[in-house]
């Protein structure tokens, strides 16, 4: 028996039990399709969160108020520092070689009146380097002035969809907008920008940062943005900026991370949950590999009498052990390719349908779902093909 022979074997006896065939196919297949929808996903959400860093460049540095232990992203729960952040700290950041700017950031929502209209929205307490930082543009007007940043003058810059919701049909420049009880003068209105990182400019208040800290009580920074040269050497920036914050302070009572520290956290955290959600769809490949080894174990009791017959007419018990191990295994591929089909499939629909789910086929999982259903199949086989082999031929033939 050569392997034309055992391909012509395994075909028949697949498509002699479609529908038992089919149905084991589909449990693996099912399997096979989890792992892909799931794992296009984390790779989706990783793709945008990157997509989202890349917005601002690669040439920024955060400093938040607080000293963690590990490298994270901070934010304003962590505020057990000896000394706040300050704007004084912000101003005094920007002269340091290679900073290009640095801004402080005090962020909160509050219910905006303009124009006889009113809206809750956030807004965000900022410097005139936002607008480069940030990398946001202009519809009209100017931006926050270069100004006292201790005591600024009440100005503010709004986002396109707050001048629609606030001003249909005509421009807001010029006009008083009012914030907590203070009036605001609109110099500008920036240009539509979308959804990043967590804030959406178009339904925003930019603000100086000294009438926010004053706006919402607060007596630290929510975080300072540092854009620095693309030359310059980011050790030796983050070295300076320690050194600086460290004379102002007195202790480490702070966090810095570069966006590059950012982005490696992030894809960390990431690619566990990619791999987290990959394990949760395999478990669907591991009830599809029971249901092969089940269905392969009936098989091998159903078809004594053929088994037997083989045997007489000279197959080998490695032959007899191939033929099993080979219908297990077409019958894994099958299921892994009807798998990818559906999961791509659905994959490509919902991309194409919702533009703004996250949502990337991930190719070395793909390809791994494959090979997995594949190697499932052969181990699920092993069993029942070798129970198959060590069949007596004369008790196989005898049996009914």
């Amino acid at each position: 028996m050569d392997l034309p022979d055992i391909i012509g074997f395994t075909q028949r006896a697949v498509l002699f039990h479609r529908l038992r065939s089919g149905l084991t196919a589909l449990g693996i297949a099912i399997g096979v399709a989890a792992v892909v929808i799931l794992t296009s996903m984390g790779e989706g959400v990783n793709q945008f969160m990157a997509a989202e860093f890349s917005q601002f460049g690669a040439n920024n540095i955060f400093i938040t108020p607080g000293k963690t232990e590990t490298i994270g992203f901070g934010g304003p729960g962590m505020l057990n520092t000896q000394r706040p952040l300050t704007i004084e700290d912000a101003e005094a950041i920007s002269h340091l070689p290679y900073i290009i700017d640095s801004i402080s950031e005090r962020v909160g929502t509050s219910e905006v009146e303009a124009n006889d209209r009113v809206r809750n929205t956030m807004v965000v307490g900022s410097g005139p380097g936002m607008l480069e930082v940030m990398s946001l543009t202009l519809q009209s007007g100017q931006f926050l002035p270069v100004d006292d940043q201790i005591s600024p003058r009440a100005l503010a810059v709004i986002g396109s969809t707050i001048e629609e919701d606030l001003y249909p049909g005509k421009s807001a420049l010029g006009d008083r907008i009012r914030i907590g009880g203070s009036r605001y003068r609109i110099v500008g209105v920036l240009a539509p920008k979308g959804p990043m990182m967590g804030m959406n400019p178009d339904e925003s208040v930019i603000i100086p940062t000294a009438r926010a800290m004053e706006l919402y009580n607060a007596n630290t920074l929510m975080d300072i943005i540092v854009r620095y040269r693309e030359d310059a050497p980011v050790n030796e920036v983050v070295a300076n900026i320690r050194r600086l914050l460290l004379a102002r302070h007195g202790l480490e009572d702070f966090t810095i991370l570069t966006q590059q520290q950012m982005m490696e956290v992030l894809d960390n955290i990431l690619g566990v949950m990619t791999m987290a959600v990959a394990a949760l769809g395999s478990i669907s490949l591991f009830v599809g590999g029971v249901g092969i080894f089940t269905i392969m174990t009936i098989a091998v009791r159903e078809r004594t009498q053929e088994i037997g017959l083989l045997r007489s007419v000279g197959s080998t018990r490695q032959q007899i052990q191939q033929l099993f191990l080979a219908e297990s295994v077409v019958l894994a591929s099958m299921g892994g390719v009807l798998g990818l089909v559906l999961g791509g499939g659905l994959v490509l629909f919902l991309g194409s349908v919702f533009e703004n789910l996250p949502v990337r086929l991930s190719l070395p999982y793909v390809i791994a779902a494959e090979l997995v259903s594949v190697a499932i199949g052969l181990i699920a086989g092993v069993v029942p093909a070798s129970a198959a082999a060590k069949l007596d031929p004369l008790e196989a033939l005898r049996a009914e």
